[in-house]
């Protein structure tokens, strides 16, 4: 018998404005950002690529889409304008075995093709030796974080593509990769590729079904414009010009209060601030998906605030069918006590929200997972119906968004914004725990003379 000879791509040419992006993997580069325009053939041709290369090198290969549902609708059922299946392009003389229900690929050679959802529960897996990460402009920042050591470990590749969505995490990853001689970096638009055009342009914006931000952003790459339905773009946008996006030192003088929003399932998002007077100071933030209430618990005594109030969702009140006990009664049993939120519509929330933002300073730094979470925030878009539902789309920003949600309609409730002369002492003892390393961190503060025996605390 003869030598099987197999041509990979199989059935399918690149674009020429795709080419150098496989002759660039083909040269050894192993990371990609590709920001192309909707309707480039962005998945099509990466599919095509991980195809190519789990032929070539037996491995595992994940395609990520936001949301699993995303990966069977575009990848798994997908189909080119001309009815291929995006299947059809794997060539039965190399394939082993397709898995429906799992949605996964096995090849002759033994690698396996994954596709999968950022959203899922659970992304477990080892030695991935490569990956596209696709609309990476709406997957969860930490998702990379995740996967990059599994990536490294098996020297393998990965694969970034989507269309702008706003200045958020694909922004910054295209700027970065761009001037970076160890990535492969591509932006393309419309007058690009020739494969819209302008004409077409001109018919949706007659047509009215898109606004031009809506058009600059999906066909000319344009990062400038907010996410399309995000909630609180204005609000975001004017507190990054007005400078309230900075460096926020916490307050020892001041009360550290948190707005949570607990998952049992889910995540479990949490906002640390403090007030003073009209000011609300957002000086940290926390997610973690998996762990009991013991986790958060320890969280909170790790770091060196002095709490005040600690507020938690009406449903934190719901009796547990296996213990008959609230994780509001649960939590007052580990020595944590919440405050309920009241109940109002999402819709009022978000109203809040955005009324409130107008008081709120952030420090960039140590909240940055939570504001991305802001920015990604948006309304559901219906693709029955062609437009947006009235109602939020529950995705990994959605935890950080309804805990901050909680924290607006709380912050108002007049609670304690300074330390007590108890809680003042208990400052003080935190702080003589280390003088030296605290007055070299806060010089301009406190005098170490004004630290009297008491526990009281003189500004200077």
């Amino acid at each position: 018998m003869g030598t099987l000879r197999i041509s990979l791509p199989y059935k399918y040419t690149p674009r020429p404005y795709q080419l150098p992006f496989f002759e660039a993997m083909d040269s050894g580069i192993k990371r990609a950002v590709l920001v192309h325009h909707r309707r480039a053939g962005k998945d099509l041709c990466c599919f095509n690529f991980m195809i190519k290369e789990a032929y070539r090198v037996k491995g595992n290969y994940w395609y990520m889409l936001p949301e699993y549902s995303q990966a069977r609708k575009a990848i798994w059922e997908g189909k080119t304008e001309a009815g291929f299946s995006y299947l059809d392009f794997i060539p039965k003389e190399i394939l082993a075995r397709i898995q429906d229900r799992e949605m996964t690929i096995t090849l002759k050679n033994g690698s396996l093709i994954r596709l999968v959802g950022a959203d899922a529960d659970s992304l477990v897996g080892a030695g991935l030796k490569g990956v596209v990460l696709s609309e990476y402009s709406l997957i969860k920042p930490s998702i990379w974080a995740y996967i990059e050591p599994m990536i490294i470990e098996q020297n393998g590749w990965a694969v970034f593509n989507g269309t702008p969505r706003g200045e958020n995490h694909f922004f910054n990853l295209y700027e970065m990769a761009k001037n970076n001689p160890r990535w492969f970096a591509s932006l393309k638009t419309v007058k690009d590729t020739n494969v819209v055009s302008e004409q077409t342009i001109q018919d949706i914006r007659e047509e009215g079904t898109k606004t031009e931000e809506d058009i600059q952003q999906e066909y000319y790459c344009s990062f400038k414009g907010s996410i399309s339905g995000a909630y609180y773009s204005q609000q975001l946008q004017k507190l990054e010009t007005d400078g309230r996006l900075t460096t926020i030192e916490y307050d020892p003088m001041l009360l550290v209060h948190t707005a949570w929003d607990i998952g049992v399932a889910d995540a479990t998002a949490i906002w640390f601030y403090q007030k003073h007077n009209n000011q609300i100071r957002i000086i940290d933030c926390y997610e973690a998906t998996g762990e009991g209430l013991e986790h958060y618990i320890k969280l909170l005594n790790s770091k060196p605030y002095v709490y005040g109030e600690h507020y938690a969702p009406h449903d934190i009140k719901v009796r547990e069918l296996g213990t008959g006990k609230s994780r509001l009664e649960h939590a007052q049993s580990l020595g944590l006590r919440f405050r309920v939120v009241k109940q109002i519509p999402v819709v009022d929330g978000i109203n809040c929200v955005r009324s409130t933002l107008q008081r709120c300073w952030f420090d960039a730094k140590r909240c940055h997972s939570g504001i991305q979470a802001l920015k990604q925030y948006r309304k559901k878009y219906d693709e029955a119906r062609q437009c947006f539902d009235t109602k939020p789309l529950h995705d990994w920003s959605s935890h950080f968004a309804d805990s901050f949600r909680y924290l607006c309609i709380s912050v108002d409730d007049g609670f304690q914004e300074h330390a007590s002369p108890k809680q003042i002492k208990a400052i003080s003892e935190y702080i003589n725990q280390d003088v030296d390393r605290y007055f070299q961190a806060h010089p301009h503060r406190y005098q170490r003379s004004y630290l009297t025996q008491s526990g009281s605390i003189c500004l200077q």
